[in-house]
């Protein structure tokens, strides 16, 4: 999508969920909702969740675990029927965020240049939640940034025909509705809570994760960012919200680092191991959580903390090898 294509999507996603949800609650309120359309809303909430958690973020962006091609290809599709965008763009984004949290060339950081006082924090948290989607003049090259996926195949094809796949995130949750009602109803009605109401819910569920969890919440490692731990988030965010641990570990696949940390990417991804459709799973031993922390905390945190930025994954020497050490 070029500039123009890329703003009107954004707004098109922003605008038409909101409308969705609003004339889901006139449904509600007239107590118009059947289990159809809970079904529909449940099954799409958790295909696109995991497909963005642990599709986009841990499969593609940061390789925490290896799996089969129709594996990958499902996660990827999943994680494009979310409508955040396509998995090259998503996966240049945050590896870019990555590289320069919280510091000049964030993406979406909070911090940078909003000005003093409650206006700059609203400003800021406007600008990582939402409004940083809305710039048609930013761009993280995907060769840059991801040139492992840049070459597969798989990945471009979603990547090039990432609206049909949008679309599809709206007419499967119709058909799971009219077959379970076997009208066209329920096929509306499904199409609207499991499309554009799940679409709301899911991706303010992630866009929060840039916003809130880079502003409020625990911070259990001193990393060199303003990432935080939100608890209440975890549940509709697959996981994501335990992102200070993330942005500490950020190969590890499992971001809850500790047992009551739900993460339900993690889950999943055990339980595909344990079946053998998943291996080379990234995992984080005790005492290097733990000399981790002790290292942070000699440094010290914070978005002002010194960091050195790992180059771009299309500037090392292993990167024409095909081999990706994204961290």
């Amino acid at each position: 999508m070029d500039g123009r294509e890329h703003y009107g999507f954004i707004l098109a996603s922003s605008i038409l969920p909101l409308l969705g949800v609003l004339a889901a609650a006139v449904l509600l309120w007239n107590r118009l909702v059947g289990p159809s359309d809970v079904v529909a809303f449940l099954v799409m909430y958790l295909i696109g969740g995991l497909g963005v958690s642990t599709g986009y973020h841990r499969l593609l962006a940061h390789r925490s675990f290896q799996t089969s091609r129709p594996l990958k290809i499902f996660f990827a599709a999943a994680g494009a029927m979310e409508g955040q965008g396509p998995p090259l763009i998503w996966t240049a984004h945050h590896r870019r965020h990555h590289r320069v949290a919280d510091k000049p060339g964030d993406p979406h950081s909070p911090y940078l240049e909003h000005g003093p006082g409650l206006r700059g924090a609203l400003s800021g948290l406007w600008h990582a939640h939402l409004g940083w989607l809305f710039d048609s003049e930013l761009s993280s090259d995907p060769i840059r940034y991801c040139p492992d996926l840049a070459r597969d195949k798989d990945i471009r094809f979603i990547s090039r025909y990432f609206l049909l796949f949008v679309l599809a995130g709206i007419v499967l949750p119709g058909l799971i509705g009219f077959a379970l009602t076997r009208s066209w109803q329920g096929f509306a009605t499904g199409a609207l809570w499991g499309g554009l109401v799940r679409f709301f819910v899911g991706n303010h569920a992630t866009y929060a994760v840039n916003s809130i969890g880079h502003y409020f919440g625990r911070r259990r490692f001193d990393t060199p960012d303003e990432s935080r731990n939100v608890a209440w988030l975890a549940l509709v965010s697959f996981g994501e919200s335990w992102h200070n641990n993330h942005h500490a570990f950020p190969k590890s696949a499992f971001h809850g680092l500790r047992w009551w940390e739900f993460d339900l990417s993690a889950l999943t991804i055990r339980a595909l191991e344990a079946v053998g459709l998943v291996w080379d799973v990234v995992r984080i031993p005790q005492d290097r959580i733990e000399q981790r922390a002790e290292g942070l905390r000699r440094t010290g945190g914070g978005r002002a903390a010194p960091a050195q930025p790992p180059r771009p994954l299309a500037e090392r020497g292993n990167a024409a090898a095909g081999v990706s050490d994204v961290e």
